[in-house]
């Protein structure tokens, strides 16, 4: 028999939607033993070993995200293309069953969120060479999907965060013109955000690239920044390998650019 009290604290601390691991479930208040017993009685359901949910053992991506991000220590967010797509700019429509989500933390992540679905496959993005810890726990940079009723919601970054860490995987994860693509569909990035990014971010090639490719789109936001404000590094960077140099950004672009 499952103590009742314990039942009732299950319910309000793991909502239908969402996943916990046990040493989690341990922190809410829950007695190891309990747990184990839940297992057993399938109150609670196995997605993989100390992974659990309650009811049901389909989980969407999001409630997987979700439930890791109130579950961390430190800030994880969605963000690169991923957060892009989830504000319908990422310009591609992969035709794969499989889903892939980016996801920007300074600590790697947890074994077990690829173990899972093996539909769904998450990529972890460094952030120690992107930005400070300090802006990841910054909600300004951040924006809220409120995908289910009465649960908590995702967190994903900006357009202005989310661009230059997409652009941090040109051209090995993304291409110049996949890159290009995306910088063309940004006419109304706010400029006081994108500043403040460009004045936090560490990442030089995303910063360099970011600049070039909003100069070649010439949007209405570009002049309101300022580039020699920035910190860009010193030397040439180059990006597009056998490309030619921009010798304004100092970087290496494809030869057919303006």
């Amino acid at each position: 028999m499952l103590n009742a009290e314990s039942r009732q604290r299950l319910k309000q601390i793991l909502p239908a939607g969402l996943l916990a691991t046990k040493p989690w479930l341990v922190t809410q208040g829950l007695n190891p033993h309990f747990i184990d017993n839940a297992v057993k009685s399938q109150t609670l359901l196995t997605l993989t070993p100390g992974v659990y949910v309650r009811e049901t053992s389909q989980v969407n991506w999001k409630g997987v995200v979700t439930s890791l991000q109130r579950m961390s220590l430190f800030p994880v967010h969605v963000g690169g293309l991923s957060a892009l797509d989830l504000e319908g700019l990422a310009h591609y429509q992969s035709r794969s069953k499989h889903i892939h989500i980016e996801l920007y933390a300074e600590t790697a992540l947890p074994a077990w969120l690829n173990k899972i679905d093996s539909n769904i496959h998450f990529a972890w993005h460094s952030t120690r060479r992107l930005w400070p810890a300090s802006l990841m726990q910054e909600i300004r940079y951040l924006r809220e999907d409120h995908w289910r009723e009465s649960l908590p919601p995702l967190l994903y970054s900006t357009p202005e965060k989310a661009i230059l860490e997409a652009l941090a995987g040109v051209p090995t994860a993304m291409s110049f013109e996949h890159a290009d693509q995306l910088m063309q569909s940004l006419p109304t990035l706010s400029p006081k955000k994108v500043d403040a990014l460009l004045r936090a971010s560490s990442s030089i090639k995303s910063k360099r690239l970011f600049l070039w490719l909003s100069q070649q789109h010439n949007h209405a936001w570009f002049k309101y920044l300022k580039p020699e404000e920035y910190d860009l590094g010193v030397g040439k960077r180059e990006i597009a390998r056998g490309g030619r140099l921009d010798k304004t950004w100092n970087i290496t672009v494809p030869r057919e650019s303006n």
